[in-house]
């Protein structure tokens, strides 16, 4: 027989993980994610950013307005969530600080 893998024994998919900011984080465990893209502009040949804003859902209540998080994709939690939180990257700088 051959060594290669059958249609109903494929392993299991990755989930689809994307990288961004935490736009909003008001409502209850929900955070709203600005990914940025950076394309090409058709006649000035510029990178140009562009955005989308995704709907994550928060479950801890752990991600602030500015942090760096990465989103996982998920079944339909909502009617605009899609997107679980699956990790805080880097946090963001608190106010009041130290300079």
């Amino acid at each position: 027989m051959s060594d290669t893998v059958n249609d109903d024994q494929q392993a299991p998919r990755q989930a689809t993980r994307r990288i961004g900011t935490v736009h909003s984080a008001a409502m209850d465990k929900t955070i709203v994610v600005r990914i940025e893209r950076r394309v090409m502009h058709p006649v000035y040949k510029k990178y140009v950013r562009r955005f989308t804003k995704l709907y994550a859902h928060d479950e801890k209540n752990e991600a602030r307005a500015g942090d760096v998080v990465e989103v996982v994709f998920t079944r339909p939690i909502s009617r605009l969530k899609r997107w679980r939180l699956g990790r805080v990257m880097r946090a963001a700088a608190q106010p009041g600080g130290t300079p």
